[in-house]
C-alpha cells in the first residue's frame, strides 16, 4: 500500500500520472466506453448528486477526486491511490464528493471476466482456506505499485489500436494475478472458491435482476436457493450486503427513476410497470433513496 514515508512522493506521482492518461481520453465530464469493452472512464468536473447504479464484477478506482458510495446500510469513501473491487453485481447509489473544473474527477471501471478469473486461480492453485468467513461483496484497498503500473500500460494501449488486441488481453490477466495475490485476493477467491452458499446466493441475485417486478416472499427465494429462511437471509446479506427486498426495492427504483426520466412516465405509470401496487408507498421509499419525491428528483435531474 501507499506509504508516509520517503516513497510517498513517487508513488503519488505514479497516481498523477494515471490521472493525465485517463485525461487525455475525457475533455469534458461523462462515461466513456474505450475501444476496450471491458474499460470505461468516468469524468466530472463537480460534485454530484446520489446517483443509483449497478456496479458489475470489477475494479474501480478514483485517479483524482474523491466518491462515495452506499451499499445497503454500508457507506464507503474512496480517493486517489484507492480502488474498490465488486465480487457480485451489486445495485448501489454514489456520488462523486470532490471535483472541480480545474481538478476534476477522473476515474476507470474495469470488468473482470469471471471465467478468466475462475482459470487464473485454478492455474495458481489457490483455494479459499486462508479466509475465515464469507467476505463482503466490496472491498476496498490500496493500490499497490505493480498494479498501478499495469493499469497504466492497459490504458497506454488505447493509443496504438494495432497492439491493443494483442496485448490488452496479457495485461488484463496479470491484473487478475495482482488482484488474487494482493490484498483483495481473499475477496477475489472467495468468488471462485467451491462454496455452495455464496453460488447459491449469486443464482439468487441474478433471478432477482431478470424478475424485480414480481411480487415475491423471502421464503420463495429461500426455496430457490434450497435453504431454510433465517439461513437465507444470513448468506444474502453476506453476499450482497443488503437483504433480500433491500436488494429488490433498488432495483425497481433504479428501473422506475429511468422510466420517469427517459421515457417521460408519470410517477403511478413507473410504480406500476416496477411492481408496486401503492404510488404513495413507492413515493416514500423513492424519497427516502434519492433524497427527493420522485417528481422533483426527476425535475432536478433534467435541469441540470
Amino acid at each position: 500500500m501507499f506509504r508516509h514515508d520517503g516513497a510517498m512522493n513517487a508513488e503519488w506521482s505514479a497516481i498523477a500520472v494515471l490521472a493525465n492518461a485517463i485525461e487525455r481520453h475525457v475533455d469534458s465530464a461523462g462515461d466513456y466506453q474505450t475501444a476496450l469493452p471491458a474499460l470505461s472512464f468516468h469524468r466530472r468536473d463537480a460534485p454530484t448528486e446520489p446517483v443509483p447504479c449497478i456496479y458489475p464484477l470489477s475494479l474501480a478506482l478514483a485517479a483524482q477526486g474523491d466518491k462515495h458510495v452506499m451499499v445497503g446500510d454500508k457507506i464507503i469513501d474512496y480517493f486517489p491511490g484507492q480502488c474498490l473491487l465488486t465480487t457480485i453485481d451489486l445495485p448501489v447509489v454514489s456520488h462523486v464528493t470532490r471535483a472541480t473544473t480545474r481538478e476534476p474527477y477522473l476515474g476507470l471501471l474495469l470488468r473482470l471476466d469471471p471465467h478468466s478469473v475462475a482459470q487464473t486461480a485454478s492455474e495458481m492453485k489457490l483455494l479459499l482456506s486462508d479466509v475465515a468467513a464469507t467476505l463482503g461483496p466490496v472491498s476496498v484497498e490500496w493500490l499497490d505499485p505493480g498494479l498501478l503500473d499495469a493499469l497504466r500500460r492497459l490504458i497506454d494501449l488505447l493509443d496504438d489500436p494495432i497492439l491493443l488486441p494483442r496485448l490488452a488481453p496479457l495485461i488484463q490477466q496479470e491484473i487478475i494475478i495482482r488482484l488474487l495475490m494482493g490484498p483483495h485476493g481473499p475477496h477475489l477467491r472467495q468468488l471462485v472458491a467451491e462454496e455452495p452458499p455464496r453460488q447459491q446466493i449469486a443464482r439468487i441475485v441474478a433471478w432477482l435482476k431478470e424478475n424485480f417486478t414480481k411480487a415475491v416472499r423471502v421464503d420463495e427465494l429461500a426455496a430457490r436457493a434450497n435453504m431454510s429462511p433465517s439461513t437465507f437471509r444470513q448468506h444474502f446479506r453476506a453476499v450482497s450486503g443488503m437483504s433480500p427486498l433491500q436488494f429488490q426495492k433498488q432495483l425497481r427504483l433504479q428501473e422506475a427513476r429511468q422510466l420517469m426520466l427517459n421515457q417521460n412516465m408519470d410517477v403511478g405509470q413507473a410504480a406500476r410497470l416496477v411492481g408496486y401496487q401503492s404510488a404513495s408507498q413507492f413515493s416514500r421509499e423513492y424519497g427516502r433513496v434519492f433524497g427527493a419525491p420522485p417528481q422533483r428528483d426527476v425535475w432536478r435531474l433534467r435541469s441540470r
